[in-house]
């Protein structure tokens, strides 16, 4: 039983979006992702994917992108990326997710010898295009992380961690997300959002005790990221 990651897999089964414009090394991108994870994944082990799962405006239409997924081997949690806008409704969202698959969203789940809790995230304040819209939204994830830290933390196991955006700015400079997961002694906190020349923006390695990873799918060669479990 084994424990990988992966975000940002911007599937589109459904839609007219082909990720090939974003560059050559997106052509063909769920064709390495199947090949990828059928590889190294075992039907026992755990998939984190963090947000950006389909590029589907409705629930209907992401079914086939979430369909793509739980066909491959493992159990699989998701958490919302900013790309997800079928996402609405945690109700309606788990009621179409193909068996082994789970979704978190202001609560947490507890799989293997792990408690997965997670959030969404959004941009941190130092960013240049943040506004005062985007402080509303910041503020209420951070609420949600909490929560979902603090269902996480009933379980009585080491607690994983998954979000979005970065939690964190490339130093590694403290934020209420950081601090929160510091204060419920999570082990592990594995994000994505940042591709090409953003990856320079990602904070990786340990601290204050938790250990962070990108892991976009761009980033990691569209292969799950075997994790430090």
């Amino acid at each position: 039983m084994a424990w990988y990651a992966l975000g940002d897999v911007h599937l589109g089964s459904s839609v007219n979006k082909p990720m090939g414009i974003f560059g050559e090394k997106w052509e063909q991108h769920e064709q390495k992702i199947a090949e990828a994870w059928r590889r190294v994944v075992e039907p026992d082990d755990f998939v984190l994917v963090p947000g950006d799962i389909s590029w589907a405006m409705t629930l209907q239409e992401a079914e086939p992108d979430l369909q793509f997924l739980g066909q491959l081997p493992g159990q699989k949690v998701f958490v919302r990326g900013n790309h997800d806008y079928w996402w609405n409704g945690i109700g309606k969202v788990r009621k179409i997710l193909p068996s082994g698959c789970f979704a978190i969203q202001n609560d947490a789940i507890s799989l293997g010898n792990y408690a997965i809790a997670g959030s969404r995230g959004w941009l941190l304040p130092d960013h240049p295009k943040f506004t005062t819209e985007d402080e509303t939204i910041y503020r209420r994830e951070i609420g949600r992380l909490q929560m979902s830290l603090e269902r996480a933390a009933a379980f009585n196991q080491p607690i994983v961690v998954m979000m979005h955006y970065p939690p964190c700015g490339v130093h590694g400079d403290p934020t209420p997300f950081t601090e929160l997961m510091e204060e419920f002694q999570v082990r592990l906190c594995v994000y994505g959002h940042l591709h090409g020349a953003a990856h320079r923006f990602a904070f990786e390695g340990a601290l204050n005790g938790v250990d962070y990873r990108l892991v976009s799918a761009d980033y990691v060669e569209f292969a799950p990221v075997a994790l430090p479990l």
